[in-house]
């Protein structure tokens, strides 16, 4: 009976997971960040989505994004422990008008904006602290390096941005593991 009811639990929540395929899920913008050819001031964003798969009921995903003064594209940093499995580092960023893009199915959360002379001033520490992240060569799904070590570790070098992750963003306290 009780062996019965784990497989009917276990099926019941990988069934109940609505990510399905990584190469059909949404990667559509959300349509919450600030758009560049509009917003011409700086900008700071912060997203977090579900996990991919079965670990969305659990965790989510986060990413930093910034746009300098009268950029056309954010620069979007995020860390993807897939990569590695290419020989490339986990920790990548890239130009996008669209930062707020679904996660593999997810939408996001923006849990953090600044916009402006603060992140005007921001930004140039926040590329800085990336340009020396201690583990964007790993990850380790628990207890980390992963993809929530990456902005709690910004949010420790450049703290007048008062990131506060979600509790869900399992692997941010491995920050405090500096190398």
């Amino acid at each position: 009976m009780v062996k019965g009811l784990v497989v009917s639990v276990f099926v019941l929540l990988i069934s109940a997971c609505s990510s399905g395929d990584y190469r059909t899920a949404s990667r559509e913008p959300a349509g919450i960040a600030p758009n560049p050819a509009i917003e011409q001031q700086a900008v700071i964003e912060v997203y977090a989505a579900d996990a991919f798969g079965w670990r969305g009921w659990f965790a989510v995903h986060t990413w930093i994004a910034v746009k300098p003064e009268q950029a056309d594209e954010y620069t979007v940093y995020e860390v993807v422990g897939w990569r590695l499995n290419r020989d490339q580092p986990a920790l990548y960023s890239y130009q996008t008008a669209t930062p707020d893009r679904y996660w593999y199915g997810a939408e996001p959360e923006r849990i953090l904006s600044i916009q402006g002379e603060q992140a005007a001033a921001l930004i140039p520490r926040i590329i800085e602290a990336a340009d020396r992240y201690p583990w964007a060569n790993e990850y380790d799904a628990v207890p980390g390096p992963n993809s929530n070590t990456f902005p709690a570790w910004i949010g420790l070098q450049v703290p007048e941005l008062g990131l506060e992750l979600p509790f869900s963003a399992i692997g941010s306290g491995y920050a405090d593991n500096e190398k």
